[in-house]
């Protein structure tokens, strides 16, 4: 769930494979167990789905695996598992306690209704987020032992199903949610039933289902994608590969900036808006293809075309600020181009400073400011830290994040903290109060316990104050391409990943090998999904 270019979803983003010990099939009752369906053939394909029961995209895979099951489900030798942990007998998920509960009532139906869990599951995802509420109208609806399943799920029973679900999802290095295993391979393809129907069909040794006949042929789908090979983050070969998962039937082309044909189609598309590269244009029959469901929030229309928004950054008519070339033909070169101001291959190194980019609401921001105090604790003078925020303003004094206007509320919230409160990082006080509860609005009971005037930061947050802050503040990432929280920067100039409190660390003290706090072992683990938010 690593290229920051590509966030549309999780099975987008690449995640090496962790192989694992494969499991006996289940037998009926047990969790994972295929509820029996058409006639079998004899031979069964192991399909272990490891999800989070309120994620939406392992919500997704599970509406489009069911209908499968339901035709060849004897030919399927199905798993479901859910992604979460465990520590000192306490069992977490990604969502909260909402989710743990929902992972327990769906693992229960698995063992007590092996023959209609699915339906059950189902109905419980046409509101996920109403999860685990839910459950007993959809367990009127689709008539299984309602008493039976939530007394699994109210007892010890329940809690050994999940925690056995976790360790198995564990071991097989799943952390984002869905991942998918096909014949104990990592699957990366399309995620609706005709997807699903034919990849699973593939892997067929011997005599395949009837089913497997009737699958529809993919539909033929053209995309042009116009780059240029002076982009060193481009990286189209990968994201095309990708897609070719989805779309069985693309028929790729490429064109490069630099040649007439990329020119002229650089040019129209300009028109468009479209100025960014690398640039993917599909053609519009591309809606009619299942697979369009996975990129659909991603795709717009661009004169004759459906444009992939992959977050693309770069430019082909300014200047590249690298390169001993004047390639905006304005006699300046590189770092000496006002094109090049801000870049980060022109900043200056600024010592012992880290800047973190956060989106405040996102659940892995949360994690890296949490693992702050332990780094501050460490460094304390030593390091000079702030705290940078990612979102987008749509029109003077107006802005859009991730995690919608709560989240905007929040983000201006920490900056006037920030403003008011910077002395020995003071603000972080507020910040890691309101990271035991980020998605509640009530924060001033946090300023409160932080010793901070929440007069002083409602006044700042909610007037023009607060909007000029973020304004100027989400500049920064914005002129410097990082759209994924969390995002590190030491120095002013090197970027860098990490979660664990160790990592940050390492990473800070490679440009800062004084600093006092470089000498001391800190927390190397995370708990939880390890990732990231991204725009």
């Amino acid at each position: 769930m690593k290229n920051r270019m590509f966030l549309f979803g999780v099975t987008l983003i690449a995640v090496a494979a962790i192989a694992g010990c494969k499991e006996k099939p289940k037998k009926a009752g047990e969790p994972g167990a295929p509820a029996p369906k058409a006639a079998a053939t004899g031979e069964k394909v192991e399909v272990a789905f490891h999800v989070m029961s309120q994620c939406p995209f392992g919500v997704q895979v599970e509406n489009g695996i069911a209908p499968v099951l339901k035709k060849i489900g004897d030919n399927i030798d199905f798993k479901l598992e859910f992604i979460g942990n465990e520590k000192d007998g306490k069992l977490t998920s990604m969502h909260g306690d909402s989710e743990v509960q929902g992972n327990i009532l769906q693992l229960c139906s698995v063992k007590h209704a092996p023959d209609k869990y699915m339906d059950v599951i189902l109905c419980m995802n046409k509101n996920m987020r109403g999860i685990p509420g839910n459950f007993d109208a959809c367990a009127d609806e689709t008539k299984v032992d309602k008493a039976k399943i939530k007394a699994c799920a109210d007892g010890e029973e329940g809690k050994g199903l999940l925690s056995a679900s976790y360790k198995r999802s564990q071991a097989k290095g799943a952390r984002g949610s869905p991942t998918i295993f096909l014949a104990g391979e990592k699957y990366r393809g399309g995620r609706q039933e005709a997807q699903f129907m034919r990849a699973i069909c593939n892997k067929f040794k011997g005599e395949k289902p009837a089913a497997c006949k009737d699958i529809p042929e993919p539909k033929k789908i053209a995309l042009k994608v116009l780059t240029d090979k002076r982009c060193k983050e481009c990286y189209p070969d990968r994201i095309v590969k990708q897609l070719k998962n989805m779309f069985p039937g693309l028929d790729d082309s490429t064109l490069d900036y630099g040649t007439p044909e990329g020119k002229k189609l650089y040019d129209a598309m300009a028109s468009k808006g479209v100025k960014m590269l690398p640039a993917f244009l599909f053609d519009p029959i591309v809606a009619e293809d299942p697979g369009f469901n996975q990129i659909k929030r991603f795709a717009k229309d661009a004169g004759e075309y459906k444009l992939l928004q992959i977050g693309a950054k770069f430019d082909p008519t300014a200047e590249i600020c690298d390169n001993k070339a004047d390639d905006d033909a304005n006699g300046k070169i590189d770092c000496d181009d006002p094109g090049c101001k801000g870049q980060l291959v022109c900043r200056p190194v600024v010592e012992n400073n880290l800047k973190l980019f956060i989106m405040s609401m996102c659940p892995f921001g949360v994690k890296a400011g949490n693992a702050m105090k332990e780094v501050l604790d460490a460094f304390g003078k030593d390091m000079n830290f702030e705290l940078h925020f990612i979102a987008d303003e749509t029109a003077p004094g107006q802005f859009k994040a991730l995690h919608g206007p709560k989240e905007v509320a929040e983000n201006i919230r920490q900056l006037c903290a920030a403003k008011y409160y910077p002395k020995n990082n003071k603000f972080m006080d507020y910040i890691w109060c309101r990271n035991d509860d980020y998605k509640s609005a009530d924060w001033e009971p946090c300023a409160k316990k932080a010793k901070m005037d929440a007069g002083r930061i409602k006044k700042c947050s909610e007037g023009e104050e607060g909007k000029k802050l973020h304004s100027e503040d989400i500049k920064i990432a914005k002129a410097l391409g990082i759209g994924a929280s969390p995002s590190w920067l030491a120095n002013n100039k090197f970027k860098f990943s990490g979660l664990a409190p160790e990592q940050i660390k390492t990473n800070f003290c490679s440009y800062n090998k004084g600093a006092k706090g470089c000498a001391k072992t800190l927390t190397s683990d995370v708990k939880g999904p390890q990732g990231g938010c991204g725009q």
